[in-house]
Protein backbone atom coordinates (compact mmCIF):
# COMPACT_ATOMS: atom_id res chain seq x y z
CA UNK A 1 0.00 0.00 0.00
CA UNK A 2 1.30 3.94 -0.71
CA UNK A 3 1.37 6.16 2.56
CA UNK A 4 2.17 9.63 3.13
CA UNK A 5 4.32 10.87 5.99
CA UNK A 6 3.73 14.19 7.27
CA UNK A 7 5.79 16.32 10.02
CA UNK A 8 8.04 13.97 9.11
CA UNK A 9 11.33 14.12 11.35
CA UNK A 10 13.55 11.28 11.04
CA UNK A 11 10.88 9.01 9.40
CA UNK A 12 9.94 6.78 12.10
CA UNK A 13 6.63 6.38 10.41
CA UNK A 14 8.70 5.83 7.26
CA UNK A 15 10.84 3.01 8.86
CA UNK A 16 8.01 1.05 10.04
CA UNK A 17 5.87 1.05 7.15
CA UNK A 18 8.80 0.13 5.08
CA UNK A 19 9.66 -2.57 6.93
CA UNK A 20 6.39 -4.00 6.32
CA UNK A 21 6.49 -3.69 2.66
CA UNK A 22 4.63 -0.41 2.07
CA UNK A 23 5.73 2.54 -0.43
CA UNK A 24 5.93 6.24 0.60
CA UNK A 25 5.02 8.89 -2.32
CA UNK A 26 4.94 11.63 -0.49
CA UNK A 27 7.07 13.51 2.14
CA UNK A 28 6.68 16.78 4.13
CA UNK A 29 8.74 18.29 6.74
CA UNK A 30 9.41 21.91 8.02
CA UNK A 31 12.60 21.96 9.08
CA UNK A 32 14.91 22.27 6.25
CA UNK A 33 17.89 20.66 8.25
CA UNK A 34 15.58 17.25 8.54
CA UNK A 35 14.33 17.29 4.95
CA UNK A 36 18.13 17.01 4.12
CA UNK A 37 18.73 14.35 6.53
CA UNK A 38 15.08 12.46 5.32
CA UNK A 39 16.22 11.93 1.47
CA UNK A 40 19.54 10.95 2.11
CA UNK A 41 18.09 7.84 4.81
CA UNK A 42 14.74 7.18 2.32
CA UNK A 43 15.76 8.54 -1.46
CA UNK A 44 12.87 10.71 -1.57
CA UNK A 45 12.25 13.96 -1.78
CA UNK A 46 10.97 15.84 0.78
CA UNK A 47 8.37 19.44 0.49
CA UNK A 48 8.40 21.84 3.21
CA UNK A 49 5.20 23.61 5.06
CA UNK A 50 2.22 21.53 4.62
CA UNK A 51 0.01 24.50 5.42
CA UNK A 52 0.89 26.05 2.10
CA UNK A 53 0.87 22.86 0.38
CA UNK A 54 -2.76 22.22 1.54
CA UNK A 55 -3.77 25.91 1.28
CA UNK A 56 -1.98 26.31 -2.43
CA UNK A 57 -1.91 22.68 -4.17
CA UNK A 58 -3.78 19.96 -2.18
CA UNK A 59 -3.91 18.07 -5.48
CA UNK A 60 -0.09 17.37 -5.43
CA UNK A 61 -0.14 15.43 -3.19
CA UNK A 62 -1.16 11.63 -4.53
CA UNK A 63 -3.40 8.79 -3.66
CA UNK A 64 -2.70 6.69 -0.65
CA UNK A 65 -3.76 4.70 1.70
CA UNK A 66 -2.35 5.25 4.69
CA UNK A 67 -1.73 8.58 5.96
CA UNK A 68 1.01 8.82 9.34
CA UNK A 69 1.69 12.56 11.46
CA UNK A 70 3.27 13.04 14.19
CA UNK A 71 1.83 16.94 14.43
CA UNK A 72 3.54 18.89 16.27
CA UNK A 73 3.21 18.17 20.31
CA UNK A 74 4.25 21.53 21.57
CA UNK A 75 0.83 23.03 22.23
CA UNK A 76 -0.57 20.39 23.88
CA UNK A 77 2.58 19.41 26.47
CA UNK A 78 2.49 19.64 29.84
CA UNK A 79 5.63 21.10 29.40
CA UNK A 80 5.18 23.62 26.96
CA UNK A 81 2.49 26.46 27.33
CA UNK A 82 -0.77 24.33 26.72
CA UNK A 83 -1.86 26.94 24.07
CA UNK A 84 -3.64 24.22 22.01
CA UNK A 85 -5.54 25.29 19.08
CA UNK A 86 -4.65 28.67 20.20
CA UNK A 87 -1.42 28.21 18.91
CA UNK A 88 -0.82 27.94 15.29
CA UNK A 89 1.05 24.97 15.21
CA UNK A 90 -2.14 23.30 17.26
CA UNK A 91 -4.09 24.23 13.96
CA UNK A 92 -2.01 21.59 12.03
CA UNK A 93 -4.51 18.89 12.81
CA UNK A 94 -6.84 21.36 10.90
CA UNK A 95 -4.75 20.37 7.75
CA UNK A 96 -4.50 16.55 8.26
CA UNK A 97 -7.83 16.49 8.36
CA UNK A 98 -8.28 18.15 4.88
CA UNK A 99 -5.84 15.89 3.58
CA UNK A 100 -8.04 13.13 4.81
CA UNK A 101 -11.03 14.41 3.63
CA UNK A 102 -9.38 15.34 -0.22
CA UNK A 103 -7.80 11.68 -0.57
CA UNK A 104 -9.66 9.60 1.62
CA UNK A 105 -7.34 7.10 2.59
CA UNK A 106 -8.57 4.47 4.41
CA UNK A 107 -6.19 4.34 7.06
CA UNK A 108 -4.84 6.81 9.08
CA UNK A 109 -1.76 7.03 12.30
CA UNK A 110 -1.26 9.79 14.39
CA UNK A 111 1.13 10.41 17.20
CA UNK A 112 0.99 13.15 19.96
CA UNK A 113 1.72 13.96 23.62
CA UNK A 114 -0.76 11.89 26.02
CA UNK A 115 -1.99 14.90 27.34
CA UNK A 116 -4.05 16.24 24.63
CA UNK A 117 -6.92 14.13 24.85
CA UNK A 118 -6.93 15.84 28.30
CA UNK A 119 -6.03 19.06 26.85
CA UNK A 120 -8.99 22.08 27.60
CA UNK A 121 -10.94 19.87 30.03
CA UNK A 122 -11.17 17.23 26.78
CA UNK A 123 -12.65 19.75 24.57
CA UNK A 124 -9.44 19.04 21.97
CA UNK A 125 -9.76 15.68 22.13
CA UNK A 126 -13.69 15.98 21.45
CA UNK A 127 -13.42 18.30 18.93
CA UNK A 128 -10.60 16.22 16.94
CA UNK A 129 -12.52 13.07 17.27
CA UNK A 130 -15.49 14.53 16.28
CA UNK A 131 -14.33 15.85 12.85
CA UNK A 132 -12.51 12.40 12.09
CA UNK A 133 -15.99 10.79 12.37
CA UNK A 134 -17.53 13.91 10.47
CA UNK A 135 -15.15 13.09 7.22
CA UNK A 136 -15.88 8.84 7.85
CA UNK A 137 -13.10 7.30 10.21
CA UNK A 138 -13.85 5.07 12.79
CA UNK A 139 -11.06 6.17 15.49
CA UNK A 140 -9.59 4.70 18.44
CA UNK A 141 -6.87 5.72 20.44
CA UNK A 142 -4.30 4.24 23.08
CA UNK A 143 -1.18 5.20 25.37
CA UNK A 144 2.23 3.68 25.17
CA UNK A 145 6.17 4.05 26.03
CA UNK A 146 9.03 2.22 24.78
CA UNK A 147 9.72 0.71 27.74
CA UNK A 148 6.46 -1.28 27.43
CA UNK A 149 7.91 -3.46 24.52
CA UNK A 150 11.28 -3.71 26.26
CA UNK A 151 12.94 -0.56 25.11
CA UNK A 152 14.72 1.60 28.27
CA UNK A 153 13.13 4.71 27.73
CA UNK A 154 10.28 6.02 29.94
CA UNK A 155 8.23 8.01 27.05
CA UNK A 156 4.56 7.94 26.50
CA UNK A 157 2.60 8.85 23.68
CA UNK A 158 -0.74 8.68 22.15
CA UNK A 159 -1.23 7.03 19.31
CA UNK A 160 -4.27 7.66 17.23
CA UNK A 161 -5.54 5.55 13.97
CA UNK A 162 -8.74 5.50 11.91
CA UNK A 163 -9.97 3.72 9.49
CA UNK A 164 -12.97 4.05 6.92
CA UNK A 165 -13.59 0.36 6.53
CA UNK A 166 -14.66 0.08 10.32
CA UNK A 167 -12.17 -0.95 13.21
CA UNK A 168 -14.03 -4.21 13.47
CA UNK A 169 -10.17 -6.31 12.70
CA UNK A 170 -8.72 -4.19 14.87
CA UNK A 171 -7.91 -3.91 18.75
CA UNK A 172 -5.28 -2.63 20.71
CA UNK A 173 -5.55 -5.59 23.13
CA UNK A 174 -3.34 -7.21 20.04
CA UNK A 175 -0.59 -4.78 21.22
CA UNK A 176 -0.76 -4.96 24.30
CA UNK A 177 0.08 -8.62 24.07
CA UNK A 178 3.63 -7.56 22.99
CA UNK A 179 4.05 -5.90 26.15
CA UNK A 180 7.10 -7.23 28.29
CA UNK A 181 8.61 -6.53 31.58
CA UNK A 182 12.00 -7.71 30.31
CA UNK A 183 13.98 -4.62 29.96
CA UNK A 184 17.94 -4.75 30.02
CA UNK A 185 19.28 -1.42 29.50
CA UNK A 186 22.92 -2.72 28.97
CA UNK A 187 21.85 -4.17 25.70
CA UNK A 188 21.44 -0.53 24.28
CA UNK A 189 24.14 0.69 26.15
CA UNK A 190 28.15 0.98 23.89
CA UNK A 191 30.93 -0.26 26.01
CA UNK A 192 33.14 2.60 25.55
CA UNK A 193 32.25 4.29 22.69
CA UNK A 194 34.65 6.12 20.53
CA UNK A 195 32.69 9.23 20.17
CA UNK A 196 30.93 9.48 23.71
CA UNK A 197 31.01 13.05 24.63
CA UNK A 198 32.64 13.01 28.57
CA UNK A 199 30.63 14.97 31.23
CA UNK A 200 32.61 18.11 31.60
CA UNK A 201 34.47 18.39 34.94
CA UNK A 202 32.53 21.40 36.36
CA UNK A 203 29.52 19.18 35.78
CA UNK A 204 31.41 16.28 37.54
CA UNK A 205 32.66 18.84 40.04
CA UNK A 206 29.10 19.43 40.62
CA UNK A 207 28.44 15.73 40.91
CA UNK A 208 31.05 14.76 43.91
CA UNK A 209 29.67 17.68 45.87
CA UNK A 210 26.25 16.55 46.02
CA UNK A 211 27.44 12.94 46.11
CA UNK A 212 29.43 14.49 49.67
CA UNK A 213 26.02 15.71 50.64
CA UNK A 214 24.63 12.32 50.49
CA UNK A 215 27.63 10.31 52.16
CA UNK A 216 27.50 12.88 55.18
CA UNK A 217 23.87 12.24 55.76
CA UNK A 218 23.28 9.08 58.61
CA UNK A 219 22.64 5.84 56.87
CA UNK A 220 19.60 6.00 59.75
CA UNK A 221 18.03 8.96 58.36
CA UNK A 222 15.79 8.64 54.90
CA UNK A 223 16.97 10.96 52.19
CA UNK A 224 14.31 13.29 50.82
CA UNK A 225 11.69 11.84 47.98
CA UNK A 226 10.81 15.87 47.71
CA UNK A 227 13.19 17.51 44.94
CA UNK A 228 16.34 19.23 47.35
CA UNK A 229 16.33 22.79 47.08
CA UNK A 230 19.79 24.05 48.49
CA UNK A 231 18.99 27.20 48.35
CA UNK A 232 16.62 26.68 51.18
CA UNK A 233 18.94 25.89 53.59
CA UNK A 234 19.20 28.41 56.30
CA UNK A 235 16.54 30.63 54.40
CA UNK A 236 14.19 32.44 56.45
CA UNK A 237 12.11 34.68 54.13
CA UNK A 238 8.37 34.44 54.09
CA UNK A 239 6.31 31.92 51.70
CA UNK A 240 2.95 31.55 52.98
CA UNK A 241 0.26 33.89 53.71
CA UNK A 242 3.26 36.62 52.78
CA UNK A 243 6.01 36.24 50.20
CA UNK A 244 8.56 38.34 49.18
CA UNK A 245 7.02 40.66 46.60
CA UNK A 246 4.35 42.06 49.06
CA UNK A 247 7.30 43.22 51.24
CA UNK A 248 8.93 46.33 51.46
CA UNK A 249 12.98 46.01 50.81
CA UNK A 250 12.98 47.26 54.81
CA UNK A 251 10.24 44.53 55.72
CA UNK A 252 12.20 41.93 53.54
CA UNK A 253 15.66 42.88 55.69
CA UNK A 254 14.43 40.98 58.56
CA UNK A 255 15.03 37.53 56.62
CA UNK A 256 17.67 35.36 55.03
CA UNK A 257 17.56 34.59 51.87
CA UNK A 258 19.41 32.12 49.52
CA UNK A 259 21.68 29.61 51.83
CA UNK A 260 20.92 31.77 55.06
CA UNK A 261 22.22 35.15 53.64
CA UNK A 262 21.19 38.27 55.68
CA UNK A 263 18.92 40.54 53.52
CA UNK A 264 19.84 43.38 54.99
CA UNK A 265 21.45 46.60 54.15
CA UNK A 266 20.22 45.58 50.19
CA UNK A 267 17.30 47.13 47.99
CA UNK A 268 14.96 45.54 47.18
CA UNK A 269 15.90 44.69 43.64
CA UNK A 270 19.38 42.96 44.96
CA UNK A 271 17.12 41.34 47.97
CA UNK A 272 15.01 39.45 45.27
CA UNK A 273 18.41 38.64 43.31
CA UNK A 274 19.38 36.70 46.48
CA UNK A 275 16.49 34.70 46.71
CA UNK A 276 15.52 31.51 44.60
CA UNK A 277 13.66 32.49 41.47
CA UNK A 278 11.00 30.71 42.29
CA UNK A 279 10.92 32.74 45.28
CA UNK A 280 10.78 36.47 42.80
CA UNK A 281 6.68 35.64 41.99
CA UNK A 282 3.95 38.51 42.07
CA UNK A 283 1.47 36.08 43.02
CA UNK A 284 1.14 33.32 46.29
CA UNK A 285 2.82 30.13 45.76
CA UNK A 286 1.28 27.12 44.92
CA UNK A 287 0.48 24.46 47.57
CA UNK A 288 3.22 21.59 46.41
CA UNK A 289 5.86 25.04 46.10
CA UNK A 290 4.97 26.20 49.99
CA UNK A 291 4.86 22.04 51.23
CA UNK A 292 8.59 21.81 49.47
CA UNK A 293 10.18 24.77 51.10
CA UNK A 294 8.87 23.70 54.14
CA UNK A 295 10.52 19.92 53.84
CA UNK A 296 13.71 21.27 52.51
CA UNK A 297 13.81 23.79 55.69
CA UNK A 298 13.12 21.07 58.01
CA UNK A 299 15.29 18.50 56.89
CA UNK A 300 18.21 21.29 56.66
CA UNK A 301 17.44 22.20 60.41
CA UNK A 302 17.59 18.22 61.42
CA UNK A 303 20.64 17.29 59.80
CA UNK A 304 22.51 20.67 59.41
CA UNK A 305 25.57 19.25 61.82
CA UNK A 306 26.34 16.62 59.09
CA UNK A 307 26.33 18.87 55.87
CA UNK A 308 27.27 22.53 56.57
CA UNK A 309 30.37 22.66 55.29
CA UNK A 310 29.20 20.96 51.90
CA UNK A 311 26.57 23.20 51.67
CA UNK A 312 28.20 26.28 51.82
CA UNK A 313 30.20 24.86 49.07
CA UNK A 314 27.22 23.80 46.86
CA UNK A 315 26.17 27.80 47.20
CA UNK A 316 28.96 28.76 45.38
CA UNK A 317 28.21 26.37 41.90
CA UNK A 318 27.35 28.83 39.36
CA UNK A 319 23.72 28.13 38.73
CA UNK A 320 20.50 27.57 40.86
CA UNK A 321 19.75 24.20 38.95
CA UNK A 322 22.99 23.04 39.91
CA UNK A 323 22.06 23.85 43.54
CA UNK A 324 18.77 21.48 43.75
CA UNK A 325 18.93 17.37 43.66
CA UNK A 326 16.48 15.21 42.90
CA UNK A 327 17.19 11.65 44.31
CA UNK A 328 14.44 9.56 42.52
CA UNK A 329 16.23 6.12 43.33
CA UNK A 330 14.50 5.52 47.57
CA UNK A 331 16.55 3.32 49.46
CA UNK A 332 18.81 2.23 46.89
CA UNK A 333 22.30 2.27 47.43
CA UNK A 334 23.89 5.74 47.96
CA UNK A 335 26.05 6.09 44.89
CA UNK A 336 25.16 8.78 42.58
CA UNK A 337 27.12 7.59 39.63
CA UNK A 338 25.75 4.09 40.02
CA UNK A 339 22.63 5.97 38.15
CA UNK A 340 20.83 7.67 35.16
CA UNK A 341 21.86 11.58 35.51
CA UNK A 342 20.53 14.75 33.61
CA UNK A 343 21.29 17.81 34.50
CA UNK A 344 17.69 19.84 34.37
CA UNK A 345 16.39 23.27 34.87
CA UNK A 346 14.65 21.72 37.61
CA UNK A 347 17.74 20.50 38.80
CA UNK A 348 20.07 17.37 38.78
CA UNK A 349 18.14 14.37 38.56
CA UNK A 350 19.01 10.97 39.38
CA UNK A 351 17.09 8.10 38.35
CA UNK A 352 17.15 4.10 38.62
CA UNK A 353 19.15 2.60 36.04
CA UNK A 354 16.23 0.57 34.56
CA UNK A 355 15.34 2.77 31.85
CA UNK A 356 16.39 6.26 30.70
CA UNK A 357 14.13 9.01 30.76
CA UNK A 358 11.84 10.47 27.53
CA UNK A 359 14.31 11.96 24.91
CA UNK A 360 13.44 15.57 24.11
CA UNK A 361 14.22 18.42 22.04
CA UNK A 362 16.46 20.07 24.26
CA UNK A 363 20.26 19.12 24.35
CA UNK A 364 20.66 20.29 27.89
CA UNK A 365 18.31 17.11 29.08
CA UNK A 366 20.63 14.49 27.28
CA UNK A 367 20.51 11.86 29.62
CA UNK A 368 24.38 10.79 31.34
CA UNK A 369 25.18 7.18 32.05
CA UNK A 370 26.57 7.82 35.76
CA UNK A 371 29.01 4.87 36.35
CA UNK A 372 30.69 5.73 32.60
CA UNK A 373 30.37 9.72 33.47
CA UNK A 374 29.35 10.43 29.80
CA UNK A 375 26.03 11.50 27.83
CA UNK A 376 24.52 8.93 25.58
CA UNK A 377 25.81 8.70 21.96
CA UNK A 378 23.58 9.13 19.11
CA UNK A 379 23.52 5.82 18.14
CA UNK A 380 22.36 5.23 21.37
CA UNK A 381 19.62 7.48 21.23
CA UNK A 382 18.97 5.87 17.73
CA UNK A 383 18.01 2.46 19.65
CA UNK A 384 15.68 4.10 21.86
CA UNK A 385 13.67 5.27 19.68
CA UNK A 386 13.67 2.09 17.11
CA UNK A 387 15.60 3.84 14.10
CA UNK A 388 19.29 2.17 14.39
CA UNK A 389 20.99 2.50 10.99
CA UNK A 390 19.78 5.87 9.48
CA UNK A 391 21.83 9.07 9.53
CA UNK A 392 21.07 11.94 11.80
CA UNK A 393 22.16 15.33 11.49
CA UNK A 394 26.09 15.91 12.21
CA UNK A 395 25.44 18.46 14.70
CA UNK A 396 24.66 17.19 18.24
CA UNK A 397 22.72 19.89 19.21
CA UNK A 398 20.20 18.73 15.92
CA UNK A 399 20.39 15.27 16.32
CA UNK A 400 19.45 14.95 20.10
CA UNK A 401 16.70 17.65 18.69
CA UNK A 402 15.08 15.48 16.42
CA UNK A 403 15.55 12.02 18.35
CA UNK A 404 13.80 14.24 21.30
CA UNK A 405 11.02 14.86 18.01
CA UNK A 406 11.29 11.37 16.61
CA UNK A 407 8.38 8.47 16.85
CA UNK A 408 9.43 4.91 18.15
CA UNK A 409 9.03 3.20 15.38
CA UNK A 410 8.57 -0.49 16.62
CA UNK A 411 5.73 0.98 18.27
CA UNK A 412 4.25 2.18 15.19
CA UNK A 413 5.38 -1.45 13.13
CA UNK A 414 3.05 -3.07 15.87
CA UNK A 415 0.28 -0.48 15.50
CA UNK A 416 0.28 -0.84 11.69
CA UNK A 417 0.22 -4.93 11.77
CA UNK A 418 -2.89 -4.92 13.17
CA UNK A 419 -4.42 -1.68 11.42
CA UNK A 420 -3.35 -2.16 7.78
CA UNK A 421 -5.45 -5.02 6.23
CA UNK A 422 -5.50 -5.72 2.27
CA UNK A 423 -9.01 -4.77 2.00
CA UNK A 424 -9.73 -7.80 -0.78
CA UNK A 425 -8.43 -10.45 1.14
CA UNK A 426 -9.35 -9.31 4.90
CA UNK A 427 -5.43 -9.84 5.69
CA UNK A 428 -2.61 -7.47 7.39
CA UNK A 429 -1.16 -6.46 3.92
CA UNK A 430 2.13 -8.57 5.09
CA UNK A 431 0.04 -11.89 4.73
CA UNK A 432 -1.69 -11.26 1.43
CA UNK A 433 1.40 -10.07 -0.15
CA UNK A 434 2.72 -13.28 0.60
CA UNK A 435 -0.22 -15.08 -0.32
CA UNK A 436 -0.66 -13.22 -3.40
CA UNK A 437 3.19 -13.23 -3.94
CA UNK A 438 3.80 -9.47 -4.14
CA UNK A 439 6.59 -7.92 -3.63
CA UNK A 440 7.04 -4.14 -2.95
CA UNK A 441 10.25 -2.84 -3.41
CA UNK A 442 12.41 0.61 -2.46
CA UNK A 443 15.24 2.35 -3.02
CA UNK A 444 16.32 2.12 0.34
CA UNK A 445 16.22 -0.58 3.32
CA UNK A 446 17.06 0.34 6.95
Amino acid sequence: MKFIDLFAGLGGFHKALHKLGHECVFVSELDPILRQVYEKNWGIEVHGDIKKIVEKEIETIPEHDILCGGFPCQPFSKAGKQLGRDDDRGTLFDEIVKILEFRKPTFFILENVPFIAKHDNEATWEFMKSELDRIGYNVDHNIYSPQDFGIPQHRKRIFIVGSRIGLDHFSFDEVDKKKTNKIDIHKFIEVEPADAKKLPKTNQDCIKLWQEFISNIPKDVKLPGFPIWGMEFGATYPFMDEFPHLLSANELSKYKGNFGISLKGMTKEEQLANLPSYARVETKFPDWKQRYIKYNRQFYKENKIFVEDVVRRISELPSQSWQKLEWNVGDNKRKITDYILQFRASGIRIKKADFFPSLVCTNTQIPIIGWEKRYITKKEGLKLQSLSGIKLPENDNAAFKALGNAVNSHIVELIAKQLIIDPVNNLPTEKAKKLNGNKVTQSLSV
